[in-house]
């Protein structure tokens, strides 16, 4: 590394610590109702009110909110699947796309309504511009605004004395939606477009090369996606390329732009956390975690990459990466895109070193919680939060407490459901795929690589990621239909547990701190929950871990490669 490549990795961290407080409280004032930047957008507010009518007026308790986030996301996966479906029939699709088959508009469905945005398929050769933007690009907000709704409720939960509501999801969601993601995507997309990254209607042109071959060069209204699903944790590609296309991160500084912007919303809303739960220093809490694990992540894979090799005999490994970003701005990416439930990647971690792909693929295994995805981060680091409370207080011999509520059996059966349900879906898929002839059928890679393979794909849709590891197909009707159903059981089941916790802790009565109560905003807490939250992710998925890139690194020491 040299001194430019330290200094950006120091400057996006930094950005990071300086824009999250600011960012939450600006979230905290859209949520709460009071004046903010974007308060001239309420008539717009009070449209989307109108047209809801009355359960957009109404407080919710969590079952009734559970029910709406059900309903309103049903809704969104049947109408992405038939857009797909329809897209031959449909306007704005000037190459004539087919439509694709049932099995990947399904899995494309699915994806993008749980803000995972695993592509399993081309995108410039797939899908015309109207399904990339009615379908696609509009469950980048939705779902993204989801996630955020579902923290928010959790937060109120919390705060709560004696009440029988956590909000009211309609309300949650159009306020997210139109002061939150609108307004900043609007703002990065244009500086996008004035960094290079195309916006447009155009036909694809053809263009001849300097071997007078002929090329199709594709286009499309890539900035406006790419904005929202870098700021939504989204991820999910204009191009096939991803990150990596020049179409869609033309330069260093789009690339910086569009890195930054994987983590600065979650980041934020950690402190929009700390505003509600009127306990700023538990938000600093909080995030110290998720900023201290984030960095330990990418120092680890900065040493694997620039370690020396033997089994290619030198240092500083650039196959799969852009030589326009080089090795630090992709390992950068490759932490902070597993890091966030973002998909986007601007390098193949396939051809990531294996102790650095094994750290992208432990960032998601622990659950999406180093920030993780906008709103999914923050309540699955809560989750964690309340069983390191639970943990202390067994060893200190007390009714554990975390900011006033007392934390019971029904709360520990829903952190155990919802840490569990995620874990048993990647394992028991990944497990399946590797010993079944469809799942083997679609690897490019053996031995320790190509379980790897599999296991980033489940990991990926487990934790509502959607980044590949590349080197797997996964278009085939076997891995679309699985790989669905892991994304839907990685998102609902964290979501539902999550909201019959606050519905729990709501209807609570508020038990003032005392001489015996275990604080949970110092140091020793943050320590103790990282310790948490690395055991219970070493414990579940180490053997799996092991058996792939660990085991692939020590072959790799004695020059052997897959």
């Amino acid at each position: 590394m040299n001194r430019f490549d330290v200094l950006q990795v120091f400057l996006s961290l930094a950005v990071l610590l300086v824009c999250a407080p600011p960012l939450g409280t600006f979230m905290y004032k859209v949520y709460v109702g009071e004046r903010h930047l974007f308060s001239w957008l309420r008539p717009l507010e009070l449209v989307c009110e109108k047209f809801l009518g009355r359960i957009a007026q109404d407080e919710m308790n969590w079952k009734e909110y559970s029910l709406a986030v059900l309903f309103f996301n049903a809704i969104g996966i049947l109408f992405v699947f038939l857009l797909q479906l329809l897209q031959a029939k449909l306007p704005l699709n000037p190459q004539g796309f087919a439509a694709p088959t049932w099995d990947l508009s399904l899995n494309t469905a699915v994806s993008f309504v749980t803000n995972t945005n695993w592509q399993a398929y081309s995108g410039e050769n797939t899908l015309g511009y109207l399904v990339q933007m009615l379908a696609l690009a509009v469950q980048n907000f939705l779902s993204a605004a989801v996630g955020m709704s579902v923290a928010i409720a959790l937060a109120r939960g919390i705060a709560r004395k004696n009440s029988q509501t956590i909000g009211n999801f309609w309300q949650d969601t159009v306020r997210g939606t139109l002061y939150i993601l609108l307004p900043l995507s609007i703002l990065l997309a244009v500086v996008l477009a004035g960094t290079g990254v195309v916006q447009n209607f155009s036909s694809y042109p053809t263009a001849q090369t300097l071997e007078s071959a002929q090329q199709v060069i594709p286009m499309g209204p890539a900035a406006s996606q790419i904005a929202i699903k870098q700021l939504g944790t989204n991820g999910g590609g204009f191009f096939n390329a991803n990150s990596a296309h020049p179409f869609e991160n033309p330069s260093p500084f789009s690339n910086w732009l569009e890195l930054i912007s994987i983590l600065l919303l979650p980041a934020g809303i950690v402190f929009t956390f700390g505003e509600m739960v009127k306990s700023r220093r538990q938000g600093w809490t909080i995030f110290l975690t998720m900023f201290a694990l984030l960095a330990a992540g990418l120092s680890i894979s900065l040493w694997a990459e620039y370690s020396f090799n033997p089994a290619i005999g030198s240092a500083a490994m650039m196959e799969g990466k852009e030589l326009r970003f080089g090795i630090t701005n992709s390992v950068l990416w490759s932490t902070f895109t597993s890091a966030a439930s973002n998909g986007s990647v601007n390098a193949m971690h396939s051809s990531l070193s294996p102790i650095a792909g094994g750290i992208a693929l432990f960032n998601i295994m622990l659950g999406e919680i180093i920030f993780g995805g906008l709103g999914s981060g923050l309540y699955g680091m809560i989750l964690f939060v309340i069983m390191t409370v639970f943990l202390a207080g067994l060893m200190v011999g007390r009714t554990p407490e975390y900011l006033g509520k007392k934390i019971e059996a029904r709360e520990i059966q829903m952190v155990i459901l919802a840490i569990l349900l995620p874990s048993a879906a990647i394992l028991i898929g990944a497990g399946a795929a590797a010993v079944l002839p469809a799942g083997l059928s679609s690897l490019s890679s053996k031995g320790p690589h190509g379980l790897s393979e599999i296991l980033y794909a489940y990991v990926s849709a487990g934790g509502n990621n959607g980044s590949a590891f590349a080197g797997l197909n996964a278009n085939t009707v076997y891995y679309n239909v699985t790989l669905a159903v892991v994304m839907l059981l990685g998102r609902f089941g964290v979501i539902f547990p999550v909201l019959a916790i606050a519905g729990n802790l709501a209807a609570k009565k508020y038990s003032p701190p005392s001489i015996g109560t275990f604080t949970t905003d110092n140091a020793l807490f943050v320590v103790l929950l990282i310790g948490v939250i690395i055991i219970v992710g070493g414990l579940t998925f180490f053997p799996a871990l092991t058996l792939g890139p660990i085991v692939e690194h020590f072959l790799m020491l004695s020059g052997k490669v897959f």
